[in-house]
């Protein structure tokens, strides 16, 4: 005989004289950032049985994503997490890039390597300082807003926008560094560690935060491998995975760096791994622009290429190069394959599929947060109403990427 579903069970409150009480939390409230609904059952503020929606945002990104060009695709990737896009452009160029057997130029692999950092610090302030205003602590969401505008600041310099970025190509990408890039990025710094320095001193030892965090949705290791949780919610319960490590891609078997890890796994350890992996993100990049050599940006293949404006102007062949590539797309042999990356929220995989036309076949994502949403039920049981917004901020949930 099948059970009943877990929302229609029977729930047993701590007083026979108490009934549960079911309160519907979002999509509106503003602490849901706007696509999540929570179906709460409460023992007074209790939490007895939470039930999450996430599909509140229909966007469609995979059947997009299969009625375009392979090169039209990528700013779809831009939505998926909007506060690390570079990070999302270059998972989508290795996956095709793999399936072509193809690889970028060796400037082109270390431009993308860093500006992925860049996007993951970024992404990790942006988490940080929502993470501090939720629980009262402005000042310090304001010095983290501060810092990551910075890093967006730098972005825009290199990609030309700030948030959708749209800056990887197949085999390359759309722009080389600025001549003084180096330059930009040490400035950039020299901020973010005033910026770091003062929201350790701010939040690593205030009381308030720390009860507000430590204990505070718990998840041991044996859950959050059994519920295939990647990114800082898997290292802060102290297992050592990360894509960059465990299969390296670009030039990242050529740089050290450090796993930071937690003990508890519990919301304060998930805050500090984040905060740790800003400084390794920064030994990443630094060790990048000493290592990055002079070259070309992109490869030289006109098959997957577009040719030089000059080109296109000034000869029947460039223009129809262009015009070819433009109008059906570059061809990929057919065949499948699967490549991922490290996001900012975990494993970031793209599972594409050719017919050997112009289009993609099937394209299907991985999204880091969709997997860590499924968690959240059992983080939150037991738990208070408050502690909703405190553990949902450190899951960093992105919409765009549950979109289904």
């Amino acid at each position: 005989m099948a059970l009943p579903a877990r929302w229609s069970r029977p729930l047993a409150v701590s007083d026979s004289a108490d009934e549960v009480m079911e309160l519907q939390m979002g999509p509106s409230h503003p602490a849901s950032h706007g696509t999540i609904k929570f179906n709460l059952k409460l023992d007074g503020e209790r939490i007895l049985d939470c039930d999450v929606e996430v599909g509140y945002l229909h966007r469609g990104f995979e059947k997009m994503c299969e009625q375009g060009t392979w090169t039209q695709v990528f700013p779809y990737t831009d939505r998926l997490n909007y506060s690390s896009s570079c990070i999302n452009n270059v998972g989508f160029a290795l996956t095709v890039e793999k399936l072509l057997d193809l690889e970028a130029p060796a400037r082109c692999q270390y431009a993308r390597m860093m500006m992925s950092e860049v996007a993951r610090i970024a992404d990790h302030l942006t988490c940080l300082g929502m993470a501090a205003g939720e629980v009262g602590a402005q000042t310090a969401m304001f010095y983290t807003l501060e810092a990551r505008e910075l890093l967006y600041d730098l972005i825009e310099a290199v990609t030309g926008a700030r948030l959708t970025v749209t800056w990887c190509r197949i085999g390359g990408i759309a722009h080389d560094l600025p001549a003084d890039f180096a330059q930009r990025v040490a400035v950039c710094f020299k901020h973010l560690d005033a910026v770091l320095s003062d929201c350790d001193k701010l939040l690593s030892r205030n009381r308030v935060f720390i009860d507000r965090m430590c204990g505070v949705g718990v998840l041991a290791r044996e859950d959050v491998i059994s519920y295939g949780i990647t990114g800082p919610l898997l290292r802060a319960s102290g297992v050592a995975y990360d894509v960059r490590k465990a299969d390296p891609y670009l030039f990242y078997d050529r740089t050290e760096f450090e796993l930071p890890l937690g003990e508890q796994g519990d919301n304060y350890d998930r805050f500090n791994v984040r905060f740790q992996e800003i400084l390794q993100s920064k030994r990443i990049i630094e060790q990048a622009l000493r290592q990055i050599p002079e070259g070309p940006v992109t490869i030289t293949d006109h098959r997957y290429v577009l040719p030089a404006k000059d080109r296109v102007y000034n000869s029947i062949e460039g223009l129809m190069n262009h015009f070819k590539l433009i109008m059906e797309g570059i061809k990929i042999p057919a065949g499948e394959t699967y490549g991922a990356v490290e996001g900012a929220n975990g494993e970031l995989g793209f599972y594409v599929v050719s017919d050997g036309s112009g289009r993609p076949y099937r394209v299907r994502v991985r999204p880091p947060c969709y997997l860590a949403m499924g968690a959240l039920n059992k983080m939150l049981i037991g738990r208070m109403i408050a502690d909703v917004i405190t553990t949902f901020g450190m899951i960093n949930m992105i919409g765009g990427e549950c979109d289904r």
